[in-house]
């Protein structure tokens, strides 16, 4: 489990933020009038923000060296 998290904690910390930032993106700026799908409740707001996060997270990544390298 260890091994899992320090390989992808870019992603970890990414969705993390995602997360936040989909919710406050819904809190202040969202869709007031709710004809909005996507922005017009927190719960749909919150997991694009999440999946937004982790694809950001996976290309500020690090390339990791392979053996021949080090």
């Amino acid at each position: 489990m260890k091994n899992l998290i320090r390989k992808r904690k870019y992603e970890i910390i990414g969705g993390l933020l995602g997360i936040l930032g989909g919710y406050l993106y819904w809190n202040y700026v969202g869709c007031p009038s709710g004809t909005c799908p996507i922005q017009s409740n927190w719960y749909t707001m919150v997991p694009y923000g999440g999946v937004f996060g982790v694809l950001l997270g996976g290309i500020v990544k690090p390339k990791e060296k392979s053996k021949s390298e080090q």
